[in-house]
């Protein structure tokens, strides 16, 4: 009888098999099975994606012989570039392709299987090591990353460090908003990119409250998310012509203003006794520091009361420097060939939105496709005539080189919140012109003029929201930008915790898991009641007493903020109530505080989903199928924070979520 290494007898095996064994047998099969399975899925996936890519090589030829230029496409984002140009691709089998091209090379992917192979002009073959793919020279890893992602291939993220994610010091200091170290900050200047860093600059005012008069202040980052304060680059006051205000910063890759290729040059408004005048400051350092053009100022003020905030662009297809000035009612175009001596060309009025400021003009192709290439016109306005508060109005349309025709006498507004103001936006020079005109960044100041002088921070003031991707999409015939946070705010992102399904009903509340920094994204999916009526409700509590409301009301397909409890609407502010202030004023600030702010964001389905970044100060609001989001700043009371689920006219289903904390960047 065979024994075991111990000595012991085995059994000998009857004629019925051990029933363990019986399951041990099955389970190698099954294995075998599913691996011989698995290659052969994967030898058919590489198949189609091989013959898709062929068509696409085909096609990209075509397209060369044809019209003397590549093209692209995109199976799911209506890019039908490469059909018109070059031929129709033969898809079937794949779940989805995309091509961009660069002007001297293509990039193309195919998804099957939920598996992404690529291929490109560079080499022959189909690659399925996404990271191996040898680019043409025009196409830069940011270019493929951006194409990988439209095929559904999301870059990962490590966990931020354990101790990013403790509360910052001070009560409401904000974790990952940027903010000045100290003292005061208001416009944002358009960031550009150099040298491997994106560059921004804000106003800042380092002798507020005491002083007046503004500079710009350096800001650098690599992913957007992440901010160094760098120091001031232009200074206050220093070449006679007053204050230090909005303007824009372009690299002048040409050297087309004479300061040599590559120098970053700012075109901003001074004021000095109330005149405004357009200056010119250089930089051969990168950003880092300006220097006073010695014939400023380059525009001097033919008379106007507000002539103010250039923003400029460069107009390739008319080989122009392009510059819009924000001019009481209207908006001034002004052409140049070097950024120094400027012409005016144009000029759109519009009435009912107060006084114009800085302007902004780009464009974007509406669903992705370059058939549908737009220009937006876009300019901060007041919207009390309408209900609404202070925000970004725009405007669809096009440009001849001269002039702007709008497609629709009415405007719109980017977001619908109490304090998005000052926005900028931009794209990224590392992509294709496809890519840059399929999305761009936007970033706007987190304030409100109404009460921008009487919040209740301590030696700091003033924030900027988080960067935002926005895109063009059809709504109704009327094309309409769309919002939704930059991809690399997943970096902050901390370990989920989840949302249980379920009912809540009116008069009762659920916890969420609020983490104790107050910093977390917030993800609901709610659905519609039968009864088409009812408001999910989402309460941020500290000290165990909410102070505001954000969610959304089923009949009237908005999503919503109200901030009735906090210190600002309970007057408790620097200079809100206190003893000695005009109280009516006061008073008023307060009640324009309390408005409830709301944005559509009707859905064809019997789902909603809300996502909320709440912050230890602020609330930006991004409602899925909504063109407008919502950012208000909050300030609660002390206390340890929270947040729970309610619902008001009737019980709201839940069917699930997650409550995520996000880390701080300072």
């Amino acid at each position: 009888m065979p024994r075991n290494l111990l000595g012991t007898a085995l059994p000998v095996l009857k004629r019925r098999p051990v029933p363990w064994l019986l399951a041990a047998v099955a389970a190698s099969l099954v294995l075998v099975v599913s691996l011989l399975l698995a290659g052969t899925v994967r030898q058919d996936a590489a198949a189609v994606a091989g013959r898709v890519l062929d068509g696409v090589a085909s096609a990209q030829a075509a397209a060369r012989e044809g019209n003397g230029q590549y093209a692209s496409l995109w199976l799911k984002g209506n890019d039908r570039t490469l059909a018109e140009r070059g031929k129709e691709v033969a898809a079937e089998g794949a779940e989805d392709v995309r091509s961009i091209e660069c002007g001297t090379g293509w990039l193309a992917g195919v998804r099957v299987e939920g598996q992404v192979f690529l291929r490109s002009s560079a080499a022959g073959g189909t690659v399925e090591d996404t990271a191996a793919v040898r680019l043409p020279d025009c196409i830069s890893t940011e270019a493929r990353d951006a194409l990988l992602a439209d095929l559904g291939v999301q870059r990962t993220w490590p966990q931020p460090p354990v101790g990013s994610l403790e509360p910052p010091a001070g009560e409401y200091r904000p974790a990952y908003h940027l903010t000045p170290d100290q003292r005061w900050m208001n416009d944002p200047q358009r960031p550009f990119f150099l040298d491997g860093k994106w560059h921004y600059y804000y106003l800042y005012n380092a002798d507020y409250p005491e002083g007046n008069g503004t500079e710009w202040f350096h800001a650098t980052s690599t992913d957007l998310v992440h901010w160094k304060n760098e120091g001031v680059a232009i200074g206050k006051f220093r070449n006679g012509l007053g204050d230090i205000e909005t303007g824009t910063a372009v690299v002048d890759t040409e050297g087309t203003a004479g300061f040599g290729k590559g120098a970053v040059i700012a075109v901003l408004t001074q004021q000095h006794d109330g005149v405004q005048r357009q200056s010119l400051f250089y930089s051969t350092d990168n950003g880092y520091s300006f220097r006073n053009h010695e014939q400023n100022p380059v525009m001097e003020n033919p008379g106007a009361e507000h002539w103010r905030d250039p923003r400029i662009v460069r107009d390739e297809a008319n080989n122009q420097w392009l510059m819009l000035l924000a001019e009481g009612h209207k908006i001034g175009f002004y052409t140049s060939p070097d950024l120094k001596e400027w012409t005016y060309v144009s000029a759109f009025e519009r009435d009912g939105l107060g006084i114009l400021e800085c302007p902004d003009f780009f464009q974007l192709d509406v669903d992705g496709d370059p058939a549908k290439r737009t220009w937006v016109l876009a300019a901060s306005a007041n919207g009390t005539a309408e209900g609404r508060t202070t925000g970004l109005a725009y405007w669809t349309g096009g440009w001849d080189g001269k002039g702007f025709t709008p497609s629709s006498q009415e405007h719109q507004w980017l977001d619908g919140g109490s304090d998005f103001y000052a926005a900028v936006t931009w794209d990224d020079p590392r992509l294709t012109d496809g890519q840059r005109k399929a999305s761009r960044h936007a970033i706007g100041w987190m304030n409100n003029w109404a009460y921008a002088r009487q919040l209740p921070t301590d030696g700091w003031f003033g924030a900027a929201s988080v960067v935002r991707d926005i895109r063009l999409v059809s709504d109704g015939g009327r094309p309409a930008l769309v919002s939704q946070p930059t991809p690399a705010l997943k970096s902050l992102e901390g370990s989920p915790e989840q949302v249980a399904p379920g009912t809540v009903t009116e008069g009762a509340s659920s916890a969420l898991p609020v983490p104790a920094s107050g910093a977390f994204k917030l993800d609901l999916e709610l659905e519609k009641p039968a009864s088409g009526t009812g408001e999910a409700r989402v309460l941020l509590e500290s000290g165990g007493k909410a102070y505001a409301t954000l969610g959304y009301d089923f009949a009237t397909g908005k999503a919503f903020v109200a901030r009735d409890g906090d210190d600002v609407a309970a007057g408790v502010s620097r200079a809100g109530l206190e003893a000695g202030s005009d109280k009516g004023q006061a008073e008023q600030r307060v009640g324009e505080y309390r408005k409830v702010r709301a944005a559509e964001a009707r859905t064809s389905g019997d789902t909603v989903r809300l996502t909320a970044y709440v912050d230890r100060s602020s609330v930006e609001v991004f409602p899925a199928g909504g063109n407008e989001t919502l950012t208000s700043l909050l300030f609660p009371p002390p206390g340890d924070r929270g947040a729970a689920l309610t619902a008001a006219g009737g019980a709201v289903t839940v069917r699930g979520g997650a409550v995520t904390p996000l880390a701080g960047i300072r």
